[in-house]
């Protein structure tokens, strides 16, 4: 059998499936986009965490935004450490929500603090409340794969900038490679204090570039010095 004709015939067991397991209200969106794939998706939730895979931009934004409603719990600040939730390197984005302390438990994202809904949704278009099994949004966990690895999204990321150097402005060679534009380590040294989840713009779309490799290996070389005048600094005997 030709792969079309597998294909083909995979399409309609899918299709058969997911049209039983669909309920009244769906998003539309997502319908259209699980109708366009090369392979359908043969559920509700596969179609959607295919939606959210297919629109990182997009989800992104909506996690950001969902953290904004939220806001930072009371007394809570970003910290590092081996346990508890925290993270275990000022590389990972500051998500109170993830720390034991400050867990809404099931049935809200352990990354933005708001509900999820059925299918991992955002938003109770069913009128059913939260979803108790479950503690990330669809969403939420693709910005959150992007945050932690936007390597993985080189692609998505050369396209957004036409395929030219965020530096020079110049074409993008395959060795080109995926940076932040504020290094993490000065968000850590000089942002610590910004509110959440504004801090989150540092490892989101806002602050994420590709930029040719000639170009990278010298501003990692700048930042490396400015982090050794900086120890350097602090280091350096109080006046008296």
């Amino acid at each position: 059998m030709k792969m079309s004709e597998t294909r083909d015939a995979y399409n309609r067991r899918a299709l058969k499936r997911l049209t039983r397991a669909l309920p009244d209200i769906f998003p539309a969106g997502v319908l259209t986009h699980a109708l366009s794939r090369r392979w359908t998706p043969p559920m509700p939730r596969v179609a959607i965490d295919s939606y959210w895979r297919a629109h990182v931009v997009r989800a992104d934004r909506l996690a950001r935004a969902l953290a904004a409603a939220s806001g930072a719990p009371k007394g809570w600040r970003w910290k590092i450490g081996p346990a508890g939730g925290l993270p275990a390197s000022f590389r990972m984005p500051p998500a109170p929500y993830r720390e034991a302390k400050y867990s809404r438990g099931p049935g809200f994202c352990c990354v933005c603090g708001q509900p999820v809904y059925r299918f991992g949704w955002h938003r109770d278009l069913w009128e059913s409340g939260p979803n108790l099994r479950a503690a990330w949004h669809t969403a939420c966990v693709a910005a959150w794969r992007l945050w932690t690895a936007p390597s993985a999204h080189d692609r998505l990321l050369r396209r957004l900038q036409a395929r030219r150097c965020a530096q020079t402005g110049g074409r993008l060679w395959k060795t080109a490679e995926i940076d932040h534009r504020v290094p993490l380590f000065r968000v850590w040294h000089e942002q610590r204090d910004t509110p959440w989840p504004a801090l989150l713009d540092y490892w989101g779309i806002p602050n994420l570039q590709v930029i040719n490799r000639d170009v990278h290996v010298a501003k990692c070389a700048d930042e490396a010095r400015y982090r050794s005048g900086g120890a350097t600094e602090r280091a350096a005997p109080a006046e008296t």
